[in-house]
């Protein structure tokens, strides 16, 4: 890959900042004011959208265009209810797992800016229901910012709707391992910029239209880049999101596949997925001797693939996943190795992609 490297210095200090950062879904901005602001020197404009998503454009003339995809945003929870004594009852916004919440830190984001709270949760000792004990289900779980009151919560500025996230930051585990609440899919979002830079400071010039598109929404049902894929209409669309590593206890690899952290890139089959930019992908890997993986899904991908697969009139469009430990949780795992050889098969497959390709089965 030329001189330039996947992920240095200045790439780990953006993973960092802006993973650390708070991008929940509906309230994706500040996350993408960072993103743009890191890929501005690799692209020529921008698009963004009413929602949100934000498109860095390298030739925007060009007719025949090609986007490669993340999300942006991460899963959260909103307000829904203040109790009478100042408790908090929530509802989610995405996909967020009840069972981890007890006994997490959280941000509750109000326009007087972040108040903290904790989902509480009563002792072991406390908590049995007769016999039974009690599991946190979505209409126990609670949170408790210290008030004693609703007006006393209500006078922080924290009301029905208002977004709640976790805390937690970015870490390196035993020296590869990447570990934080939303590496999903904001490594995306890493990923795609990476691919930006690279093409510059390699000197590559492209024949055709790049959209590097940073989409909202996905985590509630790939809206973000529903909007966008009608917007751009491109011709290619490579999209990259995060995947299950089923090596970890309680995952049934017989229905679930076999997939693992440190063993490349996943490359989707799917009905989504047209066939002869996923064998090109492969070829790509092959050639490069980029280590990958394969996984099959029946109906949907459930990433933006899907999106925009099924947008305008069929766009051609495949799907290459970073392999995930504990999705979903605020513990998310990647490992560096498969991180840079996602962005170093993107990289390679849109060189290989020549302007006029169509991709048919009957070309």
């Amino acid at each position: 890959m030329a001189n330039a490297v996947p992920l240095n210095d200045q790439a780990m200090a953006f993973l960092e900042r802006y993973l650390n950062n708070a991008s929940p879904t509906t309230q994706e901005w500040t996350g993408q004011k960072l993103w743009m602001d890191y890929l501005r020197p690799y692209v020529d404009e921008f698009i963004t959208d009413t929602y949100g998503t934000a498109v860095g454009v390298i030739n925007p003339d060009a007719e025949y265009k090609v986007v490669i995809e993340g999300h942006a945003d991460e899963i959260s929870w909103y307000v829904n209810h203040i109790t009478d004594s100042g408790l908090i009852y929530v509802v989610r916004n995405g996909g967020s797992d009840h069972q981890i919440a007890p006994s997490k830190r959280v941000n509750i984001h109000t326009a007087n800016g972040i108040v903290e709270g904790v989902f509480g949760w009563p002792a072991i000792h406390t908590r049995s229901n007769g016999s039974k004990e009690q599991a946190p289900k979505p209409d126990n779980i609670f949170i408790d910012v210290g008030c004693t009151s609703k007006d006393e919560v209500e006078a922080l500025g924290v009301h029905v709707g208002c977004i709640i996230t976790y805390p937690d930051e970015f870490f390196i585990l035993n020296e590869n391992k990447f570990v934080c609440r939303a590496l999903d899919n904001r490594i995306g979002g890493v990923m795609i910029a990476e691919v930006a830079r690279l093409l510059k400071e390699n000197g590559k010039t492209l024949e055709f239209g790049l959209y590097i598109v940073n989409a909202v929404q996905e985590e509630v049902g790939l809206r973000g880049a529903q909007m966008i894929a009608e917007r751009i209409r491109p011709n290619v669309a490579i999209v990259t999101d995060v995947t299950h590593d089923t090596t970890t206890p309680m995952i049934e690899q017989k229905t679930q596949g076999t997939l693992k952290l440190g063993e490349g890139p996943v490359i989707a089959y799917a009905p989504a997925v047209q066939q002869k930019l996923r064998d090109r992908i492969i070829e790509t890997a092959q050639a490069h001797k980029i280590d990958f993986q394969r996984a099959a899904s029946s109906r949907a991908t459930g990433t933006d693939t899907d999106s925009f697969a099924y947008s305008h009139q069929g766009v051609a469009s495949a799907l290459i996943s970073l392999p995930l430990r504990y999705m979903h949780t605020t513990v998310e795992m990647v490992h560096r190795e498969d991180v840079e050889n996602v962005i170093r098969l993107i990289y390679e497959s849109v060189l290989a992609i020549t302007p006029g390709e169509t991709f048919s089965y009957f070309d």
